[in-house]
């Protein structure tokens, strides 16, 4: 699992992830993915690489989403691919943090 971040033009910060979000997946992002989402207002996190997403990869996204709700911040799953879509929508993630396919929608719903 890589991950990546940068700043979208209207400056919430994307988080690329890319290969299998499972358990060794999770335990190799963990700190640092929660460390960027937290340090942030607005984070859109790009799931268009992540091929496979397992229970401990939807805990790291609930607890970073968490996190960030109570500092007062919102995070946007970006393009998440077939399965993984599937997994989040099935887990009931979607109700706690929106999935949205377009980008320029994605940083603006992430900086309501």
């Amino acid at each position: 699992m890589d991950i990546a971040s940068d700043t979208l033009p209207a400056g919430a910060t994307r988080i690329v992830l890319t290969g299998r979000l499972d358990i060794q997946g999770a335990a190799a992002i963990d700190l640092r993915f929660a460390a960027v989402a937290v340090a942030n207002r607005a984070v859109v996190v790009d799931l268009g690489g992540v091929s496979f997403l397992a229970s401990m990869g939807l805990r790291t996204l609930i607890m970073a989403a968490k996190a960030m709700r109570t500092k007062g911040g919102r995070m946007v799953l970006y393009r998440p691919q077939g399965e993984v879509e599937q997994v989040l929508l099935t887990s009931g993630l979607g109700e706690l943090v929106p999935i949205i396919h377009d980008l320029a929608e994605a940083e603006a719903r992430a900086l309501e």
